[in-house]
């Protein structure tokens, strides 16, 4: 039978998603997992062969972690998403699966992507531990401004100025961002994105808010005429962008309940090993700044 898996990982721990000769990937990771299933013959690196069938929803690049990218082949029914991890690290998760139609393909059959890119964006002289800060560091960005500048970027459009692609930069997408406490949550929906879309328009809509760029640049940027690249605006870091959702007509995916708790735990674990990593560097930051007898705006 064909069936589609639901998996997630943490994208900091790989080279992207495409399988690459020399790094570590996502791809690579669950093709080395269905290899030592005995699903796959094994190659040497990442060169394992693919299941017949095979194919992801899409490429995500370096940095980038997804809850819902999507891959679908023709699998033996006991491959279950808690018998797949059972081959899988910790930062990557299957928690869910479909059996579809055969011919079913999870790149051109998806009908809607999401993405959301979680921006750090605390409100002016915090840093979102309730500690005054050096407002130099971290400029305020105007929430007004963002949505306005999304709201721009939202409709059909030709996105050929936020992209490398050359081709297909023709887009229907629709933008929103959400205040979440510190961090303004971007959400970016469209049928497929051209490279690095999400993180420019992130890139985009960030400088407007922080007043670092005019709303008009959003005007330029959508216009027909190429922006020197002196001009553009490049992608922001990818870490904070996740694969939210990919959408298919007809399918249903089933959450498998122990899959599904192992992928919260290991992300908990994930989440709180990153935590503590940011107590010792704030902690750090204190201690140098409370040595300065307040000579840095606080």
């Amino acid at each position: 039978m064909t069936r589609a898996f639901r998996i997630a990982y943490d994208g900091r721990a790989y080279a992207g998603f495409q399988r690459q000769p020399h790094a570590e990937t996502v791809e690579g990771t669950l093709l080395a997992a269905l290899s030592d299933h005995g699903l796959v013959d094994r190659g040497e690196g990442p060169t394992h062969a693919t299941p017949p069938g095979y194919a992801p929803a899409g490429r995500t690049d370096a940095g980038v972690s997804a809850v819902a990218q999507t891959v679908a082949f023709e699998a033996p029914e006991w491959l279950t998403p808690r018998a797949f991890n059972g081959r899988l690290p910790g930062s990557v998760r299957v928690w869910a699966a479909a059996d579809v139609e055969a011919g079913f393909h999870a790149t051109h059959d998806a009908i809607r992507r999401t993405y959301r890119y979680f921006l750090y964006a605390p409100t002016a002289g915090s840093n979102g531990s309730g500690q005054s800060i050096d407002r130099s560091a971290v400029p305020a960005i105007d929430d007004d401004a963002v949505h306005g500048a999304l709201a721009r970027l939202s409709g059909e459009h030709d996105f050929h100025n936020l992209t490398g692609d050359d081709e297909g930069t023709v887009r229907d997408l629709r933008t929103s961002a959400t205040r979440e406490g510190e961090f303004l949550v971007v959400e970016a929906t469209a049928g497929g994105f051209p490279r690095s879309l999400v993180r420019r328009l992130v890139g985009t809509v960030e400088a407007v808010g922080r007043g670092t760029a005019v709303p008009g640049l959003v005007d330029r940027l959508l216009a027909d005429e190429p922006v020197p690249g002196e001009y553009g605006v490049g992608p922001a870091v990818p870490e904070p962008l996740v694969l939210w959702d990919v959408e298919y007509r007809g399918v249903d995916f089933e959450t498998d309940g122990e899959a599904a708790v192992s992928a919260v735990t290991a992300f908990g674990e994930r989440h709180r090993d990153a935590r503590r990593v940011a107590t010792a560097t704030g902690a750090i930051r204190d201690r140098i700044a409370g040595s300065t007898d307040g000579s840095l705006e606080r």
